[in-house]
């Protein structure tokens, strides 16, 4: 594969620039359908999904664990660790990143055709948050993963690497109706059940021994929780029973919970 030792001035460092700027890389990273991986694992995950590196940038001490990872064509860029720190904004302790092809995302239609077990994410903005629960999906046989307009993206950085590359594994798309493909899911035999804390809200194990056949999760964010809107267009609204004087769980827990007691069996 082509190696390449650069300076700072490269410009092929531009997909790397400004890692630790969430506003700025989200706009950036959309704009060049790209997204950056961090670390060998995870690098190695996103390249047995199918995903495509447009580059690998690692200091040369690693350049050997990427080396055996990549397609032979695939583009390595090896500069002085100072250089990764200074345009990433970060030290770069793992390493190794690549920049790649963000993927077409699915159609709702082809995303749920055979699924049983879908998880909403209604405006979770925080990236380690939606991380962990797609590596709780990924653990606990979640079919798919669909992310609201207002939804942080699965893609980033943080996202990705707090998931252990599992959003690579899990299938997922973005709704580009809110709160409408609630209603779409419902129309495709979807029980929807709301994570929340309500009045009338049913116990989690309750809504389990129903026996649905298919389920969509709605979770929403840390403080905020679920909109009005999601929660009209819901079937049931859903809590976890607590003790010890504590109301609820972090959103990341929470839907490990619901997702393992929504497991199939």
């Amino acid at each position: 594969m082509p190696v390449i030792r650069i300076g700072r001035e490269d410009a092929r460092l531009a997909d790397y620039s400004r890692l630790t700027d969430v506003d700025w890389r989200r706009r950036h990273e959309v704009e060049r359908g790209l997204y950056v991986a961090e670390g060998a694992k995870v690098i190695e995950r996103a390249v047995a999904a199918g995903h495509v590196p447009r580059s690998v940038l690692v200091s040369e001490r690693w350049l050997a664990s990427v080396e055996a990872l990549v397609p032979p064509d695939a583009e390595v860029l090896v500069a002085d660790e100072e250089v990764l720190e200074s345009v990433t904004g970060y030290h770069v302790h793992r390493g190794a990143l690549a920049a790649m092809q963000r993927p077409v995302l699915p159609a709702l239609a082809e995303l749920v055709a055979d699924a049983r077990l879908v998880v909403v994410l209604e405006g979770i903005v925080d990236h380690t948050n939606v991380g962990a629960i797609f590596r709780s999906a990924a653990g606990l046989g979640a079919d798919a993963v669909i992310v609201s307009p207002t939804c942080a993206d699965p893609l980033y950085r943080r996202s990705v690497k707090v998931s252990m590359g599992t959003v690579f594994q899990v299938p997922w798309t973005r709704a580009e109706q809110w709160p409408g493909v609630l209603d779409e899911l419902r129309e495709r035999g979807f029980a929807v059940a709301a994570l929340a804390l309500a009045d009338g809200a049913v116990s989690l194990d309750a809504f389990s021994a129903a026996g649905h056949e298919r389920i969509a999760l709605v979770l929403g964010a840390e403080g905020d929780g679920l909109t009005r809107e999601a929660l009209a267009s819901a079937d049931a609204v859903v809590t976890i029973p607590m003790a010890g004087g504590v109301d609820s769980l972090n959103v990341g827990a929470a839907a490990a919970v619901a997702m393992w007691e929504l497991r199939a069996r």
